[in-house]
């Protein structure tokens, strides 16, 4: 059985790829690698930016891994320009998976390339890995294993949050396990 921890962030000052994480974060970060601890991992696959290495680097450092970046882990780009009504943009955009805002990327087309990792992943040898993503990739993540994931669900998303899919052949199972 192949198991995904998929990782959300732990706080982070912003939203650019090199905000890094407030002092909380960086607490939130030595709590992962606790809750880790008794878990075995084989690889730990990161989002580029800043805030995702940095959430994860205590728990790579406790399993003597190296964070592997991914570019296929970023956080989706809602439009590079400024909308007061981010937040219903972001809504209509799980309503209609192919909406692409200016300079932005439609949640499709970040599912599919998350798609592409997974798909990766499923080929390979490791049992255990982490992935380490964003709130709205997140979201998509699921959604691929379980339609019903969502604008609802995105909302109820923790920093951090740890989601575990489970894979034995060709069936699968989503469980959240972060509590905090």
């Amino acid at each position: 059985m192949q198991k995904l921890y998929i990782v959300r962030h732990c706080k982070a000052e912003g939203q650019p790829p090199e905000a890094r994480l407030t002092e909380e974060g960086f607490n939130q970060a030595k709590e992962l690698a606790d809750f880790f601890t008794a878990i075995q991992i084989d690889r730990i696959i990161s989002s580029p930016f800043t805030r995702a290495q940095q959430s994860i680097e205590p728990t790579a450092r406790r399993k003597g891994l190296q964070i592997e970046t991914d570019d296929r882990l970023a956080e989706r780009i809602l439009s590079t320009e400024h909308h007061e009504d981010w937040l219903e943009k972001l809504r209509h955009s799980f309503d209609y998976m192919k909406m692409r805002l200016q300079g932005g990327e439609s949640n499709e087309e970040a599912m599919e390339r998350a798609e592409r990792l997974i798909i990766d992943l499923k080929e390979r040898t490791e049992q255990n890995i982490i992935l380490v993503t964003h709130g709205n990739l997140m979201t998509l993540l699921l959604k691929y294993f379980d339609d019903t994931y969502g604008f609802e669900e995105w909302k109820k998303l923790s920093n951090p949050d740890v989601f575990l899919v489970s894979f034995e052949d060709d069936a699968h199972e989503v469980e959240r396990l972060w509590e905090k």
